[in-house]
C-alpha cells in the first residue's frame, strides 16, 4: 500500500530513499536548509557527499573499518551499477579495481596496513600485489611508487553527477522537494520545518568557503507522514551524539595525464588518494581530519596533498589547481554506521568518510526491515 513518507536530508542518503521509496509507488516529501539540488557552490548546501572523491573501495576501507562495513560496501558495490542504469542522466561510474602504491621509505607502514587488509580481506578480496611492468600496464602516469597493489573488483563514482540524476530522477517519479526548509526536530510520523534563507556573509572567505548562518522564523511548522526518515548527518546534532570529521580535496586538471582507477598512497602520517574524473580533472584529498572546522584548505595541507600526488605521477606538476574544498562528514562515537527504527521514524546516520561506498547498502536494509 502507498505511504506518505518525509525525509529530512536531502544529501546522499535523502536522494537515495526519495528515488527508491518513489520508484515503489510511495508519495515523499524531502525537507532541506539548501536553496536548490545543486551542490555547495550554488546553493549554499553543506551536504557531505557534494565533497567527497567517490571511491568504491571495500577492501582498502579494512584498514580501519570492521566487517560490517565491509560487507555493506560490498553490497553496494552490486547495488550502484544497477541504480545508475534507472537513473535518465548519465553518472560516471568504474568497476575497475583500485590501486594502493607506497615508496619504498614507507615499505614498513605499507605492509602493516596490508597485514591488516590480508587478515580482514577474505581470500577473493586480497590484495594482489603488481610488478612494476605490471603497474606502468595499468597506469602509465604513475612513477615514483616501488611497491604496488592491485584491489580487483573496485571502483570509483562520479558524485556531482550521481546526486544530480538522483534528484532529477527522484522528481520525474513524483518526490517533492522542500527548499530552505531546515527539520528543526523530528518526531515519530512528524518533521517540524522552519523555512530558512541565507544571511549575508562577509569576509575573505565569501559565501561560498563560509559556514552559513540562518535567519529562521521564531515557528517551525508540523508535517505528518506516516513514516519520516531523519538522514541530516552532521545536523542531526544534538538528537544524535554526531560528530563532524573534516575532508578536504583538490581538484586539478591534468591534461594529457591518464588515470584510470583511484589510487591510495600509503603513507605513514596519511593516506592521500587520487582519483580521475571526466575532462582531464583528478581529484585529491586525504582521508580524514579529526576538526570540525569548515575554514577553507590550510596551506600545509595543500602542500603536503600536492607533494604526495606529484610523488605518485610526476606529470602532475604541469596540473592546474582548479577547486579546494572542504566539508565535515558525519560520524558516530564508534565511528560506524547506525540505523534505528523506532514507530514511524526511522535514523540512518554515521556514514564517516563511507558515505558513497555504504549508502545504497544501507538504504536497502533499513527499507527491508520496514518492509517499504
Amino acid at each position: 500500500m502507498p505511504l506518505h513518507i518525509g525525509i529530512a536530508g536531502a544529501g546522499l542518503l535523502g536522494r537515495l530513499l526519495a528515488y527508491t521509496l518513489s520508484r515503489r509507488g510511495h508519495a515523499v516529501q524531502v525537507f532541506d536548509p539548501a536553496s536548490g539540488p545543486g551542490p555547495r557552490a550554488e546553493s549554499g548546501s553543506l551536504a557531505a557527499g557534494w565533497t567527497a572523491a567517490g571511491m568504491l573501495s571495500p577492501v582498502a576501507e579494512l584498514e580501519r573499518a570492521d566487517a560490517q562495513v565491509f560487507a555493506l560496501g560490498l553490497r553496494s558495490c552490486q547495488l550502484w551499477p544497477q541504480i545508475v542504469q534507472g537513473l535518465s542522466a548519465p553518472v560516471a561510474l568504474h568497476m575497475q579495481g583500485s590501486l594502493l602504491l607506497a615508496h619504498r621509505s614507507d615499505a614498513g607502514a605499507a605492509q602493516r596496513v596490508l597485514g591488516l587488509l590480508q587478515a580482514k580481506a577474505p581470500p577473493p578480496h586480497q590484495p594482489q600485489p603488481l610488478t612494476p611492468q605490471a603497474l606502468r600496464q595499468l597506469e602509465p602516469s604513475v612513477h615514483g611508487p616501488a611497491l604496488a597493489w592491485h584491489l580487483p573488483g573496485e571502483g570509483h563514482i562520479h558524485p556531482l553527477q550521481a546526486l544530480h540524476a538522483l534528484a532529477a530522477q527522484a522528481t520525474a517519479q513524483g518526490v517533492q522537494w522542500h527548499w530552505n526548509s531546515r527539520v528543526t526536530h523530528v518526531e515519530a510520523r512528524a518533521l517540524i520545518v522552519a523555512s530558512v534563507r541565507p544571511a549575508p556573509v562577509d569576509g575573505l572567505a565569501g559565501p561560498r568557503q563560509a559556514q552559513p548562518e540562518w535567519n529562521e522564523e521564531q515557528r517551525g511548522q508540523w508535517h505528518t507522514f506516516d513514516h519520516v526518515f531523519d538522514v541530516r548527518g552532521v545536523g542531526a546534532k544534538p538528537a544524535l551524539p554526531v560528530r563532524g570529521v573534516r575532508g578536504e580535496v583538490v581538484w586539478l586538471h591534468a591534461p594529457g595525464v591518464p588515470l584510470h582507477r583511484p589510487v591510495r598512497l600509503l603513507h605513514p602520517r596519511h593516506t592521500v588518494y587520487l582519483v580521475p574524473r571526466p575532462d582531464d580533472v583528478i581529484v585529491m584529498g586525504a582521508s580524514e581530519i579529526e576538526s570540525e572546522d569548515r575554514s577553507p584548505v590550510s596551506v600545509r595541507s595543500t602542500l603536503e596533498l600536492l607533494s604526495a600526488a606529484h610523488s605518485v605521477m610526476p606529470a602532475l606538476a604541469e596540473a592546474r589547481v582548479v577547486h579546494l574544498e572542504t566539508n565535515l562528514r558525519p560520524a558516530l562515537p564508534d565511528n560506524l554506521p547506525m540505523v534505528r527504527h523506532s514507530a514511524g521514524k526511522t535514523d540512518i546516520n554515521g556514514l564517516f568518510r563511507h558515505g558513497w561506498l555504504i549508502a545504497p547498502a544501507l538504504v536497502e536494509q533499513a527499507l527491508h526491515t520496514l518492509t517499504l
